[in-house]
């Protein structure tokens, strides 16, 4: 199977008023990850103060990782209502991921890599570029459509439509892509908006298709990043789109389950 990677910033996350809790991409998509029993490579970022204890946790989760620091960590604080729509406030934002950031001898071995950005600007189109060489990039557009700044988060659909050349698959939520409008337009070859417990539809130059889900009483936090790499990981097996997120659907579902217990 081809090698998968995974990189983004990792996030200090709230949610409910609960203590402060690692989250981000590389952090949700590993215990996936670990799941499926796919062998993969993490690159995240993250501030120097939350290195040690990010480190310790990305560890045990025993997948390679390329970890950098820098001043600060993206951090969110987030509630949920009963039909798992989310409500998110953005109290502290990072730095970029820059070239320098990322282990290029880890890099080497991958040939599928999901991009798990949190807000706009976390990786430029030069980054992408050079992410994208010899490699099929998934990007998670939330790092498209949200407002880089503190307080609410705000959904601006006024991005740079450049950075989706380097984009094989573009994986939208419902608002994301509500915000957007016709993202049939955008020229990426598959796209993938999730809507929850409504399921998903996978878009190609074939037609849009219907996948459904099912609704799973737990907290949803990571479902998305859980569902890029699952995705990923049966493109990679040889899977259609629509069977990649179908069996992506499945896996969110069954990791949801298991929260619940």
């Amino acid at each position: 199977m081809r090698q998968l990677g995974v990189i983004g910033p990792l996030s200090r996350d709230v949610v409910a008023g609960s203590p402060p809790r690692i989250g981000g991409g590389p952090w949700h998509a590993a215990r996936a990850l670990r799941a499926l029993r796919h062998d993969a490579v993490l690159f995240a970022k993250c501030g120097e103060p939350d290195r040690p204890d990010f480190q310790t946790r990305l560890a045990a989760l025993g997948l390679p990782l390329s970890l950098a620091a820098d001043s600060e960590t993206t951090a969110f604080s987030f509630t949920y209502d009963e039909h798992g729509a989310r409500t998110m406030q953005v109290d502290a934002v990072g730095e970029p991921f820059r070239r320098e950031d990322v282990a290029e001898a880890l890099l080497r071995r991958v040939e599928w890599l999901h991009i798990a950005p949190l807000l706009r600007g976390d990786f430029d189109g030069a980054l992408l570029e050079w992410l994208a060489r010899g490699r099929r990039l998934l990007l998670d557009g939330q790092g498209l459509v949200r407002a880089r700044r503190t307080g609410p988060l705000v959904l601006d659909p006024d991005f740079d439509r450049s950075l989706l050349r380097h984009v094989a698959v573009l994986k939208l939520a419902e608002e994301e892509a509500e915000a957007i409008g016709d993202v049939a337009s955008l020229g990426v070859p598959e796209i993938i908006v999730t809507a929850g417990s409504a399921g998903a539809t996978v878009i190609t130059r074939d037609g849009a298709e219907h996948v459904p889900a099912r609704w799973v009483a737990s907290d949803p936090t990571g479902a998305g990043d859980a569902f890029a790499v699952a995705y990923v990981g049966s493109r990679a097996r040889g899977h259609a789109p629509a069977s990649a997120a179908r069996r992506a659907t499945a896996l969110v579902a069954a990791l949801l389950a298991e929260g619940a217990r």
